[in-house]
């Protein structure tokens, strides 16, 4: 199973973190500002309550009289009603904004990826990028509109019992508040180790994710190889380490609110013993004793409160970390700005400003070399003219592949310049190319969902007629109306209730249907049978005719009527020519196509003879 990296993370509260993330969420500044002022209320009615107790005790219990009695209690259920409306809408309005944040940071997170380059997924675990989009995401929208405005209350109700207790007595405050300052520096220690653990925690849940999302995807492969136990093994170790650092978290969270309530309870201790020394001697009145105690116990429930907030704030501080890592990783390619102003970016494309491809393409000394530091091209060139058909040989690695993604701009050359008709493909926008190309690729992909849906994933806008068009050309309608539901039957998680060569089809219809000037074939035909290659042959002759094209290509039957073949080896094309000027030469591509030649003549007789 893979192995997942996390960047190093600080070892405290970051405001700089939260800082950006709010920076997001300025949409929502008014919502929490309406939020934090609902708390401040509920925090005020809090703080008023123990004063009417004290007034009810020192004119009605111990005066031993009833007169106001009806105007208290009037105030009294009045002020008891308005806190009823307060927390009514402090629940709604807490439930909505974190609803819509969680909706919001997805779309951004999601915005993200879809801009973000090759490159980054070449490095990036599905499992820890659905982490990010999943867990992180709840855990954030729920701190943020929960656990942010607990801190607004517990210090408005702090502020508010500490001013009070001050203004009528300034001795016995002092005395109730003196275990604050221990307890600040022991929830400083534990703050600290809580974060600690928790960042572990998060790094663990991703590489479970991670475990999780290649063994569902790769289960027929586990089955093959018969890993069933192996992979059992590796996954339990994960999770040890998970649960462990799960009881470790756990532990410190519930070490530190009993620590918090035992000084309360020291707190008011003090309060209990010095106040009612006090009411003896007279020098207090038992209506302020007993609101002082009030205050004493409830001061150390908002202390408690915020001690629970910040080692949440503090979990939740790595999820917004990786959030904020993801949101703000720039693409490697991008458009310049005075690009994006004339053509439009990746998601606003401004098509009547976008030219024509015609399809005269030149590498022009183009290097490439990927961010580990490995060289694929060195001063490559190639010259193809519009409408030709350019075929891609070669081993494994030797740069094929690199080759088409750097023509489709899915990744851009280190040095050296790829010229469509004539101009630097960097002087147009990545998607006014990238919708002028179709791509077919070795494994197609197929989303869920019905057979029309995924041939109008190529152009969203395809009339019925424009997608039955797209499939015939590769002969692909014959086999979709013999389906239960013809367009409309479902294909199922990644086309797992179509054949590998019924998905391909597919896939060549949904890059064909929006017409595009270039084409793309990357060993489109290497993983189907004989049968369903002739009929994407017949549709490849059919569609390419006077579209650029290149065919990146295993099986080189599919390629002997391209227009050139190159023979790329190491990065450098070591042949070139049609087929019979490359088979007179009797060099590499002679070998190969000799060499398969005979396999497949000797798989045939094999067939015959069984």
């Amino acid at each position: 199973m893979a192995r997942i990296d996390e960047n190093k993370a600080t070892e405290k509260i970051d405001i700089g973190i939260w800082r950006k993330l709010f920076k997001y969420l300025s949409e929502f500044k008014k919502g929490l500002i309406f939020l934090a002022f609902l708390m401040v209320g509920v925090a005020g009615v809090d703080a008023v309550m123990p004063l009417l107790t004290r007034y009810a005790i020192d004119n009605f219990i111990v005066e031993k009289s009833s007169e106001g009695l009806k105007t208290f209690a009037i105030i009294y259920f009045s002020v008891i009603a308005f806190q009823a409306l307060n927390v009514k809408l402090f629940i709604m309005q807490a439930g909505k904004i974190e609803t819509y944040l969680a909706y919001h940071i997805r779309n951004l997170g999601f915005k993200r990826l879809q801009q973000l380059s090759f490159s980054y997924y070449d490095n990036s675990s599905v499992g820890w990028l659905m982490a990010r989009m999943t867990s992180d995401v709840t855990r954030l929208s729920e701190i943020i509109s929960w656990g942010l405005i607990d801190m607004v209350w517990a210090l408005a109700m702090m502020i508010a019992f500490i001013g009070i207790m001050l203004y009528n007595n300034v001795k016995l405050t002092l005395i109730s508040m003196s275990v604050v300052p221990p307890l600040f520096i022991i929830g400083m220690y534990f703050q600290k180790k809580i974060l600690k653990s928790y960042r572990s925690v998060r790094k663990l849940n991703s590489q479970l994710t991670a475990d999780f999302s290649e063994e569902i995807s790769g289960a027929k492969t586990t089955k093959t190889l018969v890993r069933e136990e192996e992979n059992l093994k590796e996954f339990k170790e994960d999770a040890a380490k998970m649960r462990n650092s799960s009881v470790k978290a756990a532990m410190f969270s519930a070490l530190f609110l009993p620590i918090v309530l035992s000084m309360g309870s020291i707190g008011t201790g003090f309060a209990l013993w010095f106040g009612g020394k006090s009411v003896i001697s007279e020098t207090l009145s038992y209506g302020t004793f007993i609101m002082f105690i009030s205050y004493t116990i409830q001061f150390f429930d908002p202390v408690s409160q915020l001690a629970g907030t910040l080692a949440e704030l503090q979990n939740a501080q790595a999820s917004a970390e990786r959030i904020i890592s993801l949101i703000e990783t720039e693409p490697d390619i991008w458009d310049r700005e005075d690009v994006i102003k004339k053509y439009g970016d990746l998601f606003h494309g401004k098509k009547e400003n976008w030219e024509k491809i015609h399809g005269d393409i030149e590498f022009k000394n183009v290097c490439f070399a990927y961010k580990n530091g490995e060289k694929v091209l060195e001063n490559f060139n190639l010259k193809v003219k519009q409408g030709e058909t350019i075929a891609l040989v070669g081993e494994t690695g030797s740069g094929k592949s690199t080759i088409v993604n750097l023509l489709c701009r899915f990744y851009e050359p280190t040095s050296g310049e790829i010229l469509i008709d004539g101009k630097d493909y960097r002087e147009r926008s990545i998607l006014w190319l990238q919708s002028n190309i179709g791509y077919v690729l070795q494994s197609p992909h197929l989303f869920s969902g019905t057979v029309k849906d995924n041939i109008t994933y190529g152009k969203l806008e395809a009339t019925n007629e424009e997608i039955e068009r797209a499939a015939k050309l590769v002969n692909a309608h014959s086999f979709i109306m013999k389906m239960e539901k013809g367009y409309d039957s479902e294909v199922g998680e990644g086309g797992g209730n179509l054949s590998t060569g019924e998905k391909q089809l597919i896939s060549f219809a949904r890059a064909i249907v929006a017409n595009p000037a270039l084409f793309v074939l990357d060993e489109a035909t290497s993983s189907i049978d004989t049968e369903t290659e002739r009929m994407i042959q017949n549709a490849i002759e059919k569609v390419l005719s006077n579209r650029t094209s290149f065919v990146v290509a295993h099986r080189l039957s599919t390629i002997v009527s391209a227009d050139k073949i190159l023979v790329i080896r190491k990065g450098k094309i070591t042949e070139a020519g049609t087929h019979r000027e490359l088979i007179k030469k009797k060099g590499y591509y002679y070998n190969l196509y000799t060499n398969q030649l005979l396999e497949e003549k000797e798989m045939e007789s094999k067939t015959v003879v069984s």
